[in-house]
């Protein structure tokens, strides 16, 4: 599980890129949009807090959240494989899985896991992931291991 002040960080970074800097370009400059991010960062501590620590309901519905309001588009939520490297990536994996799959390919499924796709299919191979009958993987067994390894860190400790 990332780290809480490096998921802040992303979170922060994302919606000042994606929301506040193109707010701030619309207003010229205005003090409301430097107020604004004051409140982000706040709210980017709860939220990260949310995702780590929170209820899985309310994990999943603050991930979709900004998943949405993040990654805006026509078409379903399809990262790209480095994504699921990043804080958010991490957390978004192992509290939800996909948010927009429930089946995700052998490569994003190394993505999600850490590991390569030849991985993936050697464990797929000796039964320790399903297969989706759609092909790939459910997303949801990725989570549950991502979710039994963090459990175990967490018992070693």
């Amino acid at each position: 599980m990332p780290s809480e002040p490096d998921l802040v960080e992303q979170i922060v970074r994302l919606l000042d890129v994606r929301l506040l800097d193109p707010l701030e370009i619309l207003l010229d400059g205005d003090d409301s949009v430097a107020a604004m991010r004051d409140v982000v960062r706040s709210r980017a501590r709860r939220w990260a807090g949310v995702l780590r620590d929170g209820d899985d309901r309310a994990a999943t519905h603050t991930a979709i959240r900004l998943v949405a309001t993040l990654y805006p588009g026509d078409r379903a939520f399809d990262p790209p494989l480095e994504w699921w490297r990043t804080p958010l990536g991490q957390v978004v994996a192992m509290r939800v899985g996909h948010p927009a799959a429930e089946s995700v390919s052998l490569a994003t499924a190394g993505a999600m896991l850490g590991i390569s796709r030849q991985g993936v299919h050697d464990l797929v191979r000796r039964g320790k992931l399903p297969r989706h009958p759609d092909g790939g993987v459910p997303s949801a067994a990725v989570r549950d291991r991502l979710r039994a390894a963090e459990q175990r860190k967490r018992d070693d400790l």
